[in-house]
């Protein structure tokens, strides 16, 4: 799940000073280019410190991971689009939400765990584990409201609630890996809408289109 942040380093103890600028760090620059100098430095600690926190990379890397979905939770719990009374409106504002914090610039919108595991997956299975709690967590928060629009609407066949909330996270990756490919943010705005369009498709309300703006 992406939000925007930029680290505060004069917030926090320098564990979290050093999670919030692996966040921002590792968006912008890869796992790998990552160094502990730049880690520090955006989190104005010493190495020392940083070594007292994380005996190895891959330990900082887990926490970070860990970090990003803890905040993110919270960021989703409180957003907007878990007003709706009807099940269907409320998945559909979700994805005109995930499109609304589609601003800034690539890295800041980007998503941790979708750049980690796609360098780390077959090399460090602690990551690899990591991003994936994150990604199918977030995922199941909608199966829920998936399954109770499913039932409303009678809608049945060769899919599930769970296969649709998976889905709804593989446009999203897909979205984030299109820009960076493009250097063009709305090509994963433009990825939401074919998302929403598809997900009315599958619930026979394509005259209820609103923009998702």
């Amino acid at each position: 799940m992406p939000r925007q942040t930029k680290q505060h380093p004069e917030r926090g103890d320098a564990r979290t000073r050093l999670l919030d600028a692996a966040v921002d760090v590792i968006r912008a620059k890869g796992f790998a280019a990552t160094s502990v100098e730049d880690l520090c430095e955006a989190a104005a600690v010493t190495k020392g410190s940083y070594f007292h926190h994380f005996k190895t990379k891959e330990a900082l890397g887990v926490a970070a991971v860990r970090h990003w979905q803890a905040t993110s939770d919270g960021l989703l719990a409180d957003a907007p689009y878990h007003a709706p009374d009807d099940p269907l409106d409320r998945l559909l504002a979700y994805v005109a939400f995930r499109k609304s914090i589609i601003t800034g610039d690539i890295a800041e919108f980007s998503c941790l765990a979708g750049t980690m595991v796609q360098e780390m997956h077959a090399t460090s299975p602690a990551i690899r584990d990591a991003c994936r709690d994150d990604m199918l967590g977030h995922a199941a928060t909608l199966e829920g409201d998936i399954a109770a629009a499913m039932k409303d609407r009678g809608i049945s066949g060769d899919w599930t609630a769970e296969s649709l909330a998976r889905h709804t996270q593989t446009v999203l990756q897909g979205a984030f890996v299109i820009a960076k490919a493009g250097n063009d943010a709305e090509l994963a705005r433009e990825a939401l809408d074919h998302l929403g369009r598809y997900i009315r498709l599958l619930f026979n309300c394509p005259d209820t289109e609103e923009v998702l703006a």
